[in-house]
């Protein structure tokens, strides 16, 4: 299965490369342009406005194809080809990572409709939350589901020093609340030139190990495409942008990174990889919480702001960082993440 992840990343990083090439002028001449929101840094409206969005459509056809591929090679030539029926371990193993798949398939289909309809009433408004929320749970609830059904029930959470957590049925609403959390701060992390591609290769390594580690080949399959998809669309995205992705692709992406996580019973050290996506969405929650209560305190029409502008990498931004050195120092701290993340799984996992 290594050797088939090898061969599907390269395949995905080929595909969404060569697919700019024609997609992102057939998304100039379709006018599906981005709406740049007033909120943010002002040059962000001067020289953003109308880059094409939804490109993350390139990658998750490419990872999504890639993928199936990827498990009918390993179908193909398997060690055990000559076996009538595959063991139970690696049907469950495929069963979960095909979920994984697409449930971010799923995610990535609702930021397309989100997308959709911000270009065509040329606003940066589309779905409403509370339309995002119903679909999300929606989506959270159709892979537990497949995952109860096909023998999966296993509801604890494996710590670092050993102990095991069981939440009992108390994981799954738990579970669900972290996934759309962890899923939106992925998205939030999309908002300047590579950012979100540059983190997510970064993640998709570390997991692509520790799902080796942990014997789930399928989700080091899952991992690897989306890693080679995110290699391939960078060569677009990479500052200045000549396309981005949109809420297609980073909704896909969050729900990727969440798949993995649990798919490989690996939540806490999901946790750790993915600190660059939860203090993008933390430094919104605190901003908008010392804001509102500053301003309770002090009585005053406006608050006071802890960050410059938030997500946190408008902070930097705003602070004469380049979109460059953003990329680089976010990617380097979600490196570091990883490699902590990936110390812990052969502690928990190795044999």
């Amino acid at each position: 299965m290594i050797w088939t992840g090898v061969f599907a990343a390269v395949a995905a990083f080929a595909l969404t490369w060569i697919a700019g090439i024609w997609f992102i002028p057939f998304l100039h001449k379709l006018k599906y342009g981005q709406t740049i929101l007033d909120i943010g840094p002002k040059w962000h409206k001067e020289k953003k406005q109308g880059t094409p969005t939804m490109g993350g459509i390139m990658f998750i056809i490419a990872a999504f194809v890639s993928f199936l591929c990827g498990v009918i090679l390993y179908l193909a030539f398997r060690p055990d080809k000559g076996e009538a029926l595959l063991d139970s371990v690696t049907k469950l193993e495929l069963l979960r990572s095909s979920a994984g798949m697409i449930m971010a398939v799923m995610f990535g289909f609702m930021g397309f409709l989100d997308d959709y309809i911000k270009v065509k009433k040329k606003q940066n408004e589309g779905l409403t939350v509370m339309q995002k929320i119903i679909i999300q749970v929606l989506i959270i609830a159709a892979y537990f589901a497949t995952l109860y059904l096909s023998g999966d029930t296993d509801t604890s959470i494996l710590m670092p020093w050993g102990y095991s957590l069981d939440l009992g049925l108390l994981y799954y609403p738990f579970m669900g609340v972290v996934v759309v959390y962890l899923a939106n701060a992925v998205n939030l992390t999309d908002g300047i030139d590579g950012l979100c591609s540059s983190v997510t290769v970064i993640y998709m390594a570390a997991f692509a190990v520790i799902s080796g580690i942990v014997g789930m080949y399928g989700h080091t399959l899952l991992a690897m495409c989306v890693a080679g998809g995110c290699i391939g669309f960078l060569m677009w995205n990479f500052p200045p942008a000549k396309v981005f992705m949109g809420d297609t692709g980073s909704m896909f992406l969050g729900g990727a990174v969440c798949a993995l996580g649990i798919g490989c019973n690996a939540e806490v050290l999901m946790v750790i990889a993915a600190l660059v996506y939860i203090l993008e969405a933390l430094s919104v929650v605190i901003q908008v919480s010392v804001f509102k209560i500053t301003k309770k305190i002090y009585h005053t029409t406006e608050g006071k702001r802890l960050f410059k502008m938030t997500p946190i990498h408008h902070h930097f931004e705003l602070s004469k960082w380049s979109e460059v050195k953003i990329d680089f120092v976010f990617s380097f701290v979600g490196l570091v993440c990883g490699a902590i993340a990936v110390a812990l799984a052969f502690v928990m996992f190795a044999r």
